[in-house]
């Protein structure tokens, strides 16, 4: 569900207790794995982490007025999401997140690119982790770039 708010508090402030809780959970570990190189703010939104474009000045393709996003945490109508852009962009990240997931027993609802979860119980925070900090800002652009160019010979 797109909110108004102009900032994360905001966002938070306006979720049920429940769920607040939960995105809260979330959001400390990726600010506790994020690489220096990313920002959080609202984008789309939903709380987002993205390269700032004073690091990536093109910003996203879609719309380059918006810096590139990386992560996102969002409390849609039925689910909570996050969505991880560098699980998207490679099927060997991809790969890597199910397995990790698989490995914790605990039910993994994804899409392309969003874990959708109803429970903080239901997200395996480790997982989450783990998948921020090995993704650096320098690797995202990177990676992000070559998909782009792939993309457009086709």
């Amino acid at each position: 569900m797109k909110t108004q708010a102009t900032s994360v508090s905001a966002y938070l402030d306006a979720l049920p207790a429940d769920r607040a809780e939960a995105l809260q959970a979330c959001r400390k570990v990726i600010l506790d794995n994020l690489d220096d190189g990313f920002e959080e703010g609202i984008q789309y939104g939903m709380i987002g982490y993205f390269v700032p474009h004073r690091i990536f000045p093109d910003g996203y393709h879609v719309d380059s007025k918006q810096p590139l996003p990386f992560a996102a945490l969002a409390s849609q109508k039925s689910h909570m999401a996050v969505y991880l852009h560098c699980v998207y962009q490679s099927s060997v990240a991809e790969k890597r997140f199910r397995e990790r997931w698989l490995a914790t027993g605990k039910k993994l609802d994804m899409g392309k690119s969003c874990i959708r979860f109803k429970r903080l119980e239901d997200m395996a925070l480790n997982v989450l982790g783990a998948t921020i900090r090995e993704t650096t800002a320098k690797k995202f652009i990177a990676n992000y770039q070559a998909v782009l160019q792939e993309t457009r010979k086709k």
